[in-house]
């Protein structure tokens, strides 16, 4: 069973990434719809709402309790977010409140090494919020989804964009669930699920971007080409190590060395986005978001090494 403090820390440092990466879906989904689904828009900009509410109520409780890990490895906020969303408030008219992100930049992972009843409580009343709202969102997306499917809508997401961040929402609501029946979680029994899981969502986002790019980026494009072509073979090996039947120590190395160079590739385009050199429809935010789930990729990718060593 989860001890009380770890159950804090892990459920806030849980939020700071997730609900912020939740709150930009909702955002991304708004942005895409056209004029006749004006409550499908409307929908979607509650939901954006409600996920900057949860946001703020979490950055109020992270000070000195998160892990200095979480905070020190840029999935919470990169030196590119406030930028991106001030780029994108005013690109969209959509009103981003960039407090939260100058808020989060001043967090400092610490120190809560006793239990806290009281903080416990309010963190538990956090997680309860968390299921509700993400749950609704995976409602909402697969409604979404179904839609274009038929063609009954159309939205300026790619049907697999929508197909990828429900996924990464029930991945959210399975975590904040399993954390809130206290439940240890085996990150050495998991690291394979993860690692097929993010190299999958690694591989997606290098063919949107490459799809996404101006037809004139050939360099561009045939970069993002070759990293969707290396992390499609590296869910592969992924897969192959869930099944036992090649070493998961390799497919961590080789994952954690292409993903850094993603990493990179991400931070080099989210400057071009903003500084406008790169033609392209990628909305600023949306650089930086994919730019801080492969920092937050990253993080578990070295715990992953770190356990295969043999290193606490």
């Amino acid at each position: 069973m989860l001890s009380s403090v770890e159950y804090i820390k892990q459920s806030l440092g849980t939020h700071l990434f997730f609900a912020r990466i939740m709150k930009e879906h909702s955002f991304f989904l708004e942005a895409a719809f056209t004029p006749r689904d004006i409550n499908y828009t409307q929908q979607a900009d509650a939901f954006r709402r409600e996920f900057d509410g949860l946001l703020r109520e979490v950055i109020s409780l992270s000070n000195g309790v998160v892990s200095p890990e979480v905070l020190q490895s840029g999935e919470v906020v990169t030196p590119y977010t406030l930028k991106a969303e001030m780029a994108t408030s005013f690109l969209s008219g959509v009103q981003i409140p960039t407090d939260l992100t100058q808020a989060e930049a001043r967090l400092v992972g610490g120190g809560l090494i006793v239990p806290n009843p009281m903080l416990e409580q309010r963190v538990s009343m956090v997680n309860r919020r968390a299921i509700g709202l993400t749950a609704g969102l995976i409602k909402f997306k697969t409604n979404v989804l179904s839609n274009v499917l038929s063609c009954r809508m159309f939205t300026f997401n790619y049907p697999l964009l929508i197909i990828h961040i429900r996924r990464e929402a029930e991945l959210y609501l399975s975590t904040i669930k399993r954390l809130q029946n206290r439940e240890v979680i085996d990150f050495k029994r998991e690291a394979y699920e993860l690692e097929f899981f993010w190299n999958r969502q690694m591989a997606e986002h290098a063919k949107f971007i490459r799809g996404l790019l101006d037809p004139t980026e050939n360099d561009l494009i045939n970069i993002a080409n070759d990293f969707g072509n290396e992390f499609d073979q590296l869910t592969a090996e992924a897969k192959e190590a869930m099944e036992k039947t090649a070493p998961l120590s390799k497919v961590t190395e080789d994952s954690l060395i292409a993903t850094r160079e993603l990493k990179d590739f991400k931070a080099q385009g989210t400057q071009g986005i903003l500084s406008c050199t790169i033609r392209s429809i990628i909305i600023p935010l949306l650089g930086d978001h994919v730019l801080r789930e492969a920092n937050h990729y990253i993080r578990l990718l070295k715990m992953f090494e770190d356990i295969e060593k043999g290193h606490p």
